[in-house]
């Protein structure tokens, strides 16, 4: 079996981390910064944090902001133009996954031969262009970490992922003033996705020994974190445990890959734009408990390093890692069920056959899906 890992050149966090911005910039000799956020960011005052580092530079900046949630190929693909037409040297991404995804699309897309409509086509294409660093306000996609990119393509009625190593961040951030206030409806959900991320890659066929040192190191961090990190505004400690431990779930997709919950997940944010943390957070117990028969001694080492209790058997250990997934979401107050957003069951034939096109991602999951397989774990969220 081969495996590699693909790391950001340099992570910084800890107190103050956001410091280190100035360094960076001269290090690189930064002249012409573009800064990729949207306006729920710049409105909620986050900006501001990471921006008054860049004011002591003296460098030349602009801000693009112009990205809805979850975009579409062709909503990023104009910030990816303005990006290339103010000629940055360097880009800063301050925002969640989508803002981290397009600066990440930008960097490899400084010229017209190619665009991000090419790039799903033949992602192979993408080289890297010009550097970037990432802040990621949330914990989280795990974006900064990962080679991908995620746009939802409209004709499609999908989410599709672009993944390519050379749009791996150069430099990360990881500091938890930027989601002190993160509102706890978001924090659950970007941190359920991190959670997945991270049981995905770790019961992932593309395991191996460099994604499981992630992996469970990063669901012991969020499976001991996520409550008291979503529920306590001031619990600091907690908070930059999750964005870890999301960073952690990041590094893991390099080295492995998520598996039925994501691939059955997209065709929920790409027709119903229901937010991809909550579309994860939905289905994470469902396909748990489809997966459970095979993944069952691996559910078992997850109990005695995260949860560490006196259960003896394999089998009760597997289901008290299921059973503590669900507490979770139904904790955090996550919906449960398709119905608050509005979608049919007459749908369910479409959303299979959506489900069942990401490829990419059912061949990793351990227990084969088949198109009855996912239809029934549809049906049980429906």
């Amino acid at each position: 079996m081969k495996y590699t890992l693909g790391m950001p050149k340099q992570v910084f966090s800890g107190d103050d981390a956001l410091s280190n911005i100035g360094a960076i910039l001269k290090a690189e000799g930064v002249k012409k910064l573009a800064i990729f956020t949207d306006k729920g960011i710049q409105g909620a005052g986050l900006l501001d944090f990471p921006l008054n580092e860049v004011k002591k530079t003296g460098v030349a900046y602009e801000i693009l902001n112009d990205l809805p949630p979850e975009p579409s190929y062709t909503q990023a693909q104009k910030l990816v133009d303005q990006c290339r037409e103010y000629g940055a040297d360097f880009i800063l991404a301050v925002g969640g996954g989508s803002v981290m995804d397009t600066a990440k699309l930008s960097s490899v897309l400084m010229t017209e031969d190619y665009s991000i409509k090419d790039l799903l086509d033949d992602p192979t294409r993408a080289r890297k262009y010009i550097k970037t660093l990432v802040i990621p306000t949330t914990a989280g996609t795990g974006s900064e970490a990962t080679p991908n990119a995620i746009v939802a393509v409209p004709e499609k009625q999908l989410k599709v992922g672009i993944v390519n190593n050379a749009m791996i961040s150069d430099y990360v951030i990881l500091d938890a003033v930027m989601i002190k206030k993160l509102p706890r409806k978001i924090a659950a959900a970007t941190g359920i996705d991190a959670l997945a991320h991270c049981i995905e890659c770790f019961t992932s066929n593309k395991a191996n020994p460099f994604s499981d040192t992630f992996a469970l190191e990063g669901l012991d961090l969020i499976l001991n974190s996520i409550i008291s990190a979503c529920d306590d505004p001031d619990a600091m400690q907690a908070k930059l445990n999750m964005q870890i431990g999301s960073f952690y779930g990041g590094v893991a997709i390099t080295a492995s890959g998520t598996t039925a919950v994501h691939a059955l997940s997209y065709p929920l944010g790409g027709k119903y734009h229901i937010a991809h943390g909550v579309s994860n957070a939905i289905l994470l117990v469902p396909v748990m408990k489809f997966n459970e028969s095979e993944c069952r001694s691996l559910f078992a080492k997850v109990y005695d390093r995260c949860i560490k209790g006196d259960i003896s058997t394999e089998e009760a250990k597997s289901q008290a890692v299921i059973e503590r997934l669900d507490e979770i979401v139904k904790h955090l107050d996550i919906p449960k069920s398709l119905k608050e957003f509005g979608v049919p069951e007459s749908d369910l034939d479409s959303l299979v056959e959506s489900g069942m096109q990401v490829t990419r991602l059912l061949v990793n999951n351990r227990k084969k899906v088949n198109p009855e397989d996912a239809r029934k774990i549809y049906l049980e969220i429906m």
